[in-house]
């Protein structure tokens, strides 16, 4: 099973938004605590790779997870998805026994 992996949905989004941002394409996935199901997903920009982080690429987009929140993401995908209720980052994550209706939170 690969660490994490970056939909081609995902990886053509994040090179769009860090277009128009002039920054690197490099998505920074890290899990905090808190959200409505015990732990939340947050995702930004990054300009670098940092020493710890695990990396994987596609499209020539990066996506970084550092050590800590790898252990709770592991084996998931990260997509974009675009439907009637909005577009947003959506990961796919087997070690989650709960989410939220939102998909934004989740528990293990």
């Amino acid at each position: 099973m690969a660490d994490i992996d970056l939909t081609p949905s995902a990886a053509a989004r994040v090179a769009a938004i860090a277009t128009k941002q002039g920054k690197p394409a490099i998505l920074r996935l890290a899990v905090e605590g808190g959200g409505c199901s015990g732990f939340q997903y947050r995702f930004g920009l990054a300009d670098t790779v940092e020493a710890d982080d695990i990396s994987v690429e596609r499209d020539g987009v990066t996506l970084v997870v550092d050590d800590v929140s790898l252990d709770l993401v592991r084996g998931a995908a990260v997509d974009f998805v675009s439907d009637l209720g909005g577009a947003a980052f959506k990961v796919t994550n087997p070690n989650a026994t709960a989410g939220c209706g939102c998909g934004s939170s989740f528990s293990i």
